[in-house]
């Protein structure tokens, strides 16, 4: 199997980048997208050229380092799929791959394909916690959850924070990210008394933080590997108003 990557080539977040082509064969179906990279990388690396920069860790669609917009689509064209979790049977001989970072103005590009990220570590730290002293892991059902709110809380806290949604909004909005990280915790008992502050500070890091605001487009939800509902959004604004 034969491919041709078009690759964003970025050597610093002040340096103008480019597109480079790379002709990469000797490929296999059964790689995922980041082995693909390897590839790339060990052979630019025996030319004695720069490797491409990008972000990785777990490879198993849990971390949410991963993050590339392939041919336009943040992580590829397959629905609630990581990069890392996506295959080259996914194209075909021959084809020509466009790969760039994700694109916001909340995540500066760091070099080639790797981004700052930190803001949406940020919108947590502004509030994604419970500040109340719980003690140790309570045994199993000690606090009566109803099904449905459980079912809502695993749902949300799903979120591995990749950034897809920001880099599939056409706004450039975290609304996603900021409302799974407040549903999680907002719909159980531990995290009810702080549940409107965590919302109205959240929101308001997410807008200080240069993130753009939600039209409800629908493409973040449409883009994100773990497929976190555009609901979420909704119950987010609702405790908003509840604030």
């Amino acid at each position: 199997m034969k491919l041709t990557l078009k690759v964003w080539r970025q050597p610093g977040p002040d340096a103008p980048g480019r597109l480079v082509g790379y002709p990469v064969d000797d490929l296999t179906p059964d790689m995922s997208f980041l082995e693909l990279l390897d590839v790339l990388n060990q052979r630019l690396i025996l030319a004695g050229e720069d490797p491409v920069a990008f972000d990785h860790d777990c490879r198993e669609g849990i971390c949410g380092a991963c993050g590339v917009v392939v041919n336009g689509r943040p992580h590829g064209p397959q629905r609630a799929t990581t990069a890392c979790q996506l295959h080259l049977r996914a194209f075909r001989d021959g084809d020509t791959i466009t790969v760039e970072p994700w694109r916001a103005g909340a995540f500066p590009i760091v070099r080639d394909l790797v981004v700052d990220r930190g803001a949406l570590d940020r919108i947590v730290q502004a509030g994604g916690y419970v500040t109340a002293p719980t003690g140790s892991a309570p045994d199993a059902h000690a606090v009566p959850v109803p099904k449905a709110d459980a079912d809502t809380a695993f749902e949300a806290a799903a979120c591995i924070g990749c950034g897809a949604c920001v880099a599939a909004c056409p706004n450039g909005s975290a609304m996603l990210f900021t409302a799974a990280k407040a549903t999680h915790l907002g719909v159980l008992p531990q995290g009810q008394p702080e549940r409107a502050t965590r919302a109205e500070s959240m929101l308001a890091a997410h807008d200080e933080l240069g993130f753009g605001g939600c039209t409800n487009t629908g493409e973040c939800t449409a883009a994100c590997p773990k497929g976190i509902p555009l609901t979420t959004i909704a119950r987010l604004n609702h405790d908003i108003l509840r604030a």
